[in-house]
């Protein structure tokens, strides 16, 4: 910096909060003074100048910025190849003792190596006060990143998109729960405190960071990102993952008053956008931000795990990308309920032997729900807030028909685990169960498109579509299946269903049987099932060559017949006639006949 300058808005007495160093009618307000409420001195002049050493190692370059502790400076290492490093003031104290102490305390820092860290050198004393010394790496602060967006976007916010936001927080989080393992934590994550650099994202400023479980360390936060209980019961587990959520929200859409009105809390959904479109990400951060220290994630990496599926998810929306996605916690979907909605294809909680809930999942199966009932209770005593219990719950609803509550049940489950695929699809079951069809194609159309392979959304999505009068999304729906999937021949069968079937009272057009019959043609099927659907196409080939004027009939045909009414019928004849040979009784047998003699060509014999 040419002029080492705090500006005046960001000036604050650093014991009570309150504005100090203020300019009044346009007279510019003192740097170094004291606080008018509570007496505390202030200072916002370097107390390093350049060409100072410090403790005749660490020659000052110039002031890089100022902190929540202090002034921080570029520095060269004279004793160690002249590298560059930073200095940051620890802390200000009268009392060299104290500062002595405060010094020692901080050394366990120099052990924490990770990645995504910012290593620590040294800690130093100058002129009576306390210095980190920590690597210098060349970026931009996430702050300084959103700052210049702003100006570049004529002083309008412009926040980051989602996914590079999100991709961010993710790479800070193993940093995070590092040093939980190490039984520290970081206190102060904002988006001042990450770097992104040219290979990485680095967490700077470790001067906050707090040993777990002492009560005589000093407590350091930013208003806006502090969660409201640190104040009276100290930093936690929980409290640092509080403020992972802030700073995602400040990266990723204009949360202008998360220092004022919205303090601990969030804006309401209906009032940001982005939280509207996603709301797994609103989900996430209302867990994460939760008022009772227990309701939030209680580890890094159960947080980094709902994050990443609310990630896949947000970018399967926006970029059409799908991204493999295992789920540590649920099985794979299975591949049916094709025709109508079933349970039973839901995810399932990964659970050992030895757990009661594989024995509750087996009763459900066998019908046994008073036997379910019974054991669901003692799991329910056992883990009352457990989300497993809220799931069960949710599925012994769904066997009893009961798919309104199980609405409930599965939205429980959401809440906690918004980054999983299992209880959306749930959610998208039970809305259909119980005719909720606007609500069901939603998140039918959420899973589908975040995980095409679980083919059950694909085909509930096109039943919500067919029966809100919807073909053209049903058809869409159904060509969604990949054709690596289990579920591709059913789903292709289902396609050449719909493109045969009348839509309403209309008969298809010409270019839907054509691309049934194609789709008929390329898809590996033999004997009735073949047959069936070949009888289907060309059924509705014949109506419509009965009542279309030769000239705007296609002459190229489908299934290789033309579409001309005697070769039509001979080739229906011979479908039905096929199909009696396979018929599994009398009645179909003679039904099926009957068909082949209604449609076969009038002749003198």
């Amino acid at each position: 910096m040419a002029d080492p300058l705090v500006p005046e808005k960001r000036r604050f007495c650093t014991t009570c909060r309150q504005p100090v160093g203020r300019g009044h009618d346009g007279t510019p307000g003192r740097s170094t003074g004291f606080c008018r409420k509570c007496g505390e001195p202030f200072s916002f002049k370097p107390a390093l100048a350049p060409g100072d050493l410090v403790a005749g190692q660490y020659q000052v370059a110039g002031c890089l910025a100022h902190g929540g502790m202090g002034w921080i400076y570029l520095a060269r290492d004279r004793n160690v190849s002249d590298r560059w490093v930073v200095l940051k003031g620890l802390i200000d104290a009268d009392d060299p003792d104290a500062t002595a102490a405060a010094l020692a305390e901080r050394r366990f820092l120099a052990e924490v190596e990770h990645p995504n860290i910012v290593k620590i050198f040294n800690f130093v004393e100058h002129d009576g006060l306390g210095y980190i010394v920590m690597e210098y790496v060349g970026g931009q602060s996430l702050g300084q990143i959103l700052d210049a967006r702003l100006h570049s976007n004529g002083g309008q916010p412009d926040p980051l998109a989602p996914e590079q936001a999100i991709a961010y927080v993710l790479e800070v989080l193993p940093a995070l729960g590092h040093l939980h393992d190490l039984g520290l934590l970081f206190c102060d994550l904002k988006v001042d405190n990450i770097i992104q650099t040219r290979h990485a994202v680095k967490l700077i400023d470790l001067g906050g960071v707090y040993r777990m479980g002492d009560p005589e360390g000093a407590l350091f936060g930013t208003v806006g990102y502090q969660a409201p209980e640190v104040s009276a019961l100290g930093p936690s587990v929980p409290s640092d993952l509080f403020t992972v959520a802030r700073t995602l929200a400040v990266l990723c859409f204009d949360f202008h008053d998360y220092r004022s009105d919205h303090r601990f809390t969030l804006p309401s959904q209906d009032a940001v956008a982005l939280l509207q479109r996603y709301d797994s990400l609103y989900r996430f951060l209302l867990k994460a931000t939760s008022p009772e220290p227990g309701d939030r994630f209680q580890s890094a990496e159960e947080m980094a795990d709902q994050l990443f599926g609310v990630l896949v998810e947000v970018v399967a929306d926006r970029d059409g990308v799908p991204v493999e996605a295992p789920s540590k916690l649920f099985t794979t979907a299975l591949s049916a309920g094709i025709e109508r909605p079933d349970w039973r294809v839901l995810p399932r909680p990964q659970v050992s032997r030895d757990d009661p809930g594989a024995g509750y999942l087996a009763m459900l199966d066998a019908g046994w729900l008073a036997d379910a009932d019974a054991l669901l209770a003692e799991i329910e005593a056992a883990a009352p807030s457990e989300w497993r219990v809220r799931w069960y719950r949710g599925i012994a609803e769904m066997a009893r028909a009961s798919p309104d509550r199980a609405v409930a049940s599965f939205d429980d489950v959401y809440t906690e685990l918004p980054g999983e695929i299992a209880p959306k699809l749930a959610l998208a079951l039970a809305h259909e169960t119980a005719g909720a069809l606007i609500a069901a194609a939603r998140w039918y159309e959420i899973v589908a498109q975040i995980n095409p392979a679980i083919t059950s959304a694909s085909f509930g999505l096109a039943r919500c579509r067919l029966q809100g009068g919807d073909r053209a999304g049903a058809l869409l729906a159904y060509e969604r299946v990949p054709d690596t999937s289990s579920g591709y021949i059913d789903a292709q069968i289902a396609r050449i269903r719909c493109l045969s079937a009348r839509d309403g009272d209309r008969d298809p057009a010409l270019d839907d049987l054509t691309a049934a019959g194609s789709a008929l043609e390329a898809l590996p099927l033999e004997g009735e099932q073949r047959e069936r659907l070949a009888a289907d196409v060309l059924d509705a080939a014949l109506r419509i060559t009965l009542t279309t004027e030769p000239t705007e009939v296609d002459r190229a045909g489908v299934l290789g017949v033309p579409l001309v009414e005697r070769e039509l019928r001979i080739a229906l004849e011979r479908s039905y006639r096929e199909l009696a040979r396979h018929a599994p009784n009398r009645a179909e047998r003679i039904a099926l006949v009957d068909d082949a003699n209604r449609v076969r060509p009038r002749t003198w014999i």
